[in-house]
């Protein structure tokens, strides 16, 4: 039996879960989460806990069964604390600033980089070369913060671009010049 797919997830005081058929809702202080599971999977709701159950020991079955059990995790989760994602940039001239919604890069390019905040998501810039990503959903919180990360990846030559916070980046050396043979 799958490990992870057997511990029942504890439901925090403040955040509400409701079941609807296969579509779980949870409500908390950091906002809402809506979601649909899998038909198969078979999802218990007690008191302060929520239990996901598979039906059969079928391959297909047991490898739903803790992907659904972490999906609803980390919806309690995410109502409750919430996701971050941490970026730095790196280079000469390289920053980043918040204009009203948006953020605005300057990132080597002959014109500003600007993103809009989605729904869903928070973008801080506490300083030129540092933003942080935050929101109640893990995929939307993920995925907005690589496409922040795309814009610029970091290069291996000089280290420069936007990488996660403890990220790192394999330097290579440069081509060597024409006099360096002997």
């Amino acid at each position: 039996m799958s490990r992870i797919g057997r511990k029942p997830i504890s439901v925090p005081s403040g955040v509400e879960v409701k079941l609807d058929d296969h579509v779980i809702t949870v409500k908390g202080p950091k906002g809402t989460l809506t979601r649909e599971l899998h038909k198969d999977m078979i999802i218990e709701q007690n008191a302060n806990e929520i239990e996901i159950k598979r039906p059969s020991e079928a391959k297909a079955h047991k490898s739903l069964h803790g992907l659904t059990r972490t999906l609803v995790a980390n919806m309690v989760e995410g109502v409750t604390n919430g996701f971050t994602k941490e970026l730095e940039i790196q280079g000469v001239g390289y920053r980043a600033a918040k204009q009203g919604k948006d953020l605005v890069m300057n990132l080597g390019y002959s014109h500003q980089v600007i993103m809009p905040e989605i729904e869903g998501v928070s973008i801080e810039v506490p300083n030129p070369n540092k933003i942080i990503i935050s929101g109640p959903d893990k995929q939307v919180v993920g995925q907005f913060a690589a496409v922040v990360r795309e814009k610029r990846p970091p290069e291996p030559y000089k280290g420069k671009g936007i990488r996660y916070v403890g990220e790192y980046v394999q330097r290579k050396e440069g081509k060597a010049g024409k006099g360096s043979k002997k």
